[in-house]
C-alpha cells in the first residue's frame, strides 16, 4: 500500500514538472519580495507561495494532457505518465483541475487582482499558447513568454497592489529570457520537434537567426532586469553582479553564433537558467537588505 502511494505521488510529481514549475515559482517569489511587503504578513507570503505553486502545477498538468499526443512521439518525452499510460486522463484532469481550484481560490482570497493575474497566465499559456498557437506558428514562443512573465507580475500585484512599472519591467525580462531558453532547447532536440511536426523558430528561418534572436533577446532581458533593479532602488553593487550574470549569460549566447555547435547550444540552455535563477536571487536579497 505504502509502494503503491510513493508511485502514484512520482507520477503527480512527473506530471507537474517540478523543476519548471519551481523555477516560475521563484520568479512570483521575487516580483512579491521585490515590493518588500513579506516583512509584514508571513500568512500572506504562504499563501503567495502556495497559490502560485498550485496554480502553476494545474496550468502544467493541463498542458501535458494536451500534448499527450506529442509527447508519445518524440523520445525525451514519451515516457512522461500519460503518454507512458502511468496515469490515465481522467485522473489527470481531476487532479489538474484540483489545484487550479484551489490555487486560484487562494488567489482570489488574497487579492482579486492577484487572482486575475494569475487566471491570465493560465489562460494564455494553455490556450493560446498550448492549444492554439504551438503547433502552428513558431512564433507561439512570443505568448509562451507572456504567460511565463504572469507569475513574476503577480507577485508583485500582491505585494503592491497594483499593476506598476516595476512589475511590468520584471515580466518584460521573463518574456526576452524565454526565447533563450525554448529555442536552444528546440535546437537541441531538433529531429523531436520535426518529428512531432511542432513549428519551431530553427526550423523556419534557419539556426543561424534562432543564435541571432538568442543572442538579443539576452541583451533585451539583461536591460529589463537592471532597469528594474534600478528603479527598485537596489544597491549599485547587487546590479553590478546583475550585470556582470548578464555579461556572462550573452557571451555564451555570442559564442553559439560564432561557433555554432550542439555542445554550444547547450551551453547557453544551461547559461541562460543560471542566469534567469541568479538574477532571481539578487532581486530576492537585494530587497532584503535594501
Amino acid at each position: 500500500m505504502l509502494n503503491q502511494l510513493k508511485n502514484k505521488l512520482k507520477i503527480y510529481w512527473q506530471l507537474i514538472k517540478s523543476l519548471q514549475t519551481f523555477l516560475l515559482l521563484l520568479t512570483g517569489v521575487t516580483g512579491f519580495f521585490s515590493s518588500r511587503c513579506p516583512y509584514t504578513s508571513i500568512e500572506l507570503t504562504l499563501g503567495m507561495i502556495l497559490s502560485l505553486f498550485f496554480s502553476i502545477s494545474g496550468t502544467t498538468v493541463y498542458n501535458m494532457i494536451w500534448d499527450r499526443d506529442i509527447d508519445a512521439i518524440m523520445d525525451r518525452t514519451n515516457q512522461r505518465p500519460l503518454p507512458a499510460n502511468k496515469i490515465s486522463v481522467k485522473e489527470a484532469i481531476i487532479f489538474g483541475t484540483i489545484l487550479n481550484v484551489v490555487g486560484l481560490g487562494l488567489a482570489y482570497y488574497l487579492s482579486p487582482l492577484y487572482a486575475f493575474v494569475i487566471f491570465m497566465g493560465l489562460f494564455i499559456d494553455f490556450v493560446i499558447y498550448t492549444i492554439w498557437l504551438k503547433r502552428t506558428s513558431a512564433w507561439s514562443i512570443v505568448w509562451g513568454g507572456i504567460s511565463g512573465g504572469m507569475p513574476i507580475l503577480a507577485g508583485r500585484v500582491l505585494g503592491v497592489g497594483e499593476i506598476d512599472m516595476t512589475g511590468i519591467l520584471l515580466a518584460f525580462s521573463i518574456l526576452f529570457w524565454i526565447p533563450t531558453h525554448i529555442m536552444t532547447f528546440n535546437m537541441r532536440h531538433f529531429e523531436d520537434y520535426n518529428k512531432a511536426k511542432i513549428p519551431t523558430f530553427a526550423a523556419k528561418y534557419g539556426f543561424k537567426n534562432a543564435r541571432l534572436i538568442i543572442a538579443l533577446s539576452t541583451i533585451a532581458s539583461a536591460f529589463a532586469f537592471a532597469l528594474g533593479a534600478f528603479i527598485l532602488g537596489l544597491s549599485w553593487g547587487f546590479v553590478r553582479i546583475l550585470l556582470i550574470f548578464a555579461a556572462i549569460s550573452f557571451g555564451f549566447a555570442v559564442y553559439s553564433l560564432v561557433f555554432p555547435s550542439e555542445k554550444s547550444n547547450f551551453q547557453v540552455f544551461k547559461a541562460a537558467s543560471l542566469y534567469m535563477a541568479s538574477a532571481m536571487l539578487i532581486i530576492i536579497l537585494g530587497s532584503i537588505f535594501y
